[in-house]
């Protein structure tokens, strides 16, 4: 009989990723990866623990000398009542140290770069962080070569592993 896999279900606590945006690692080249901390209100945690969130559409920008995630969607927490609710796609502020804000913006303003969130988790003590990238958009001709690159390294894995049967 074949073993059930484990759903992912329950709460997370520590040490797990809620949300990953892999689209940004094909749309732009990722430089430096900051991790950042999030303001978040009660039920928008609670929300997370269940891995109720989404940040493909989301995007970081600067607001009154800090940096900012705009569009993700959080969603509203069933348990609690509307009173509590939070709005599911309100700004959020960033925590960074102020060196770490002058260096992004001084990539995004010199270099033409962007910021990119990239991942959403909870740290080791259980703490919701936001992985950022500075990132350089892609042409479609790179895109191009990096769906090639991955094509080869399946069909490499293929060839491996009928040459070993």
């Amino acid at each position: 009989m074949a073993k059930k896999k484990n759903k992912k279900s329950g709460m997370i606590s520590t040490d797990q990723t809620v949300a990953d945006n892999r689209k940004s690692r094909f749309d732009y080249e990722l430089h430096d990866t900051f991790e950042a901390g999030i303001m978040l209100k009660g039920t928008e945690v609670k929300s997370l623990r269940l891995r109720q969130c989404s940040i493909k559409e989301s995007y970081v920008g600067p607001k009154d000398g800090d940096l900012w995630l705009f569009n993700a969607n959080i969603s509203e927490y069933q348990q609690a009542s509307p009173s509590l609710q939070h709005d599911p796609k309100r700004p959020r502020k960033l925590l960074l140290h102020k060196s770490e804000i002058n260096k992004l913006m001084g990539a995004v303003n010199r270099q033409g770069m962007s910021i990119v969130a990239t991942r959403l988790f909870f740290d080791s003590r259980g703490k919701a962080k936001l992985e950022i990238a500075l990132a350089k958009g892609k042409k479609t001709h790179d895109k191009r070569q990096t769906e090639k690159k991955r094509d080869w390294g399946k069909q490499k894995q293929r060839l491996l592993k009928t040459s070993q049967n």
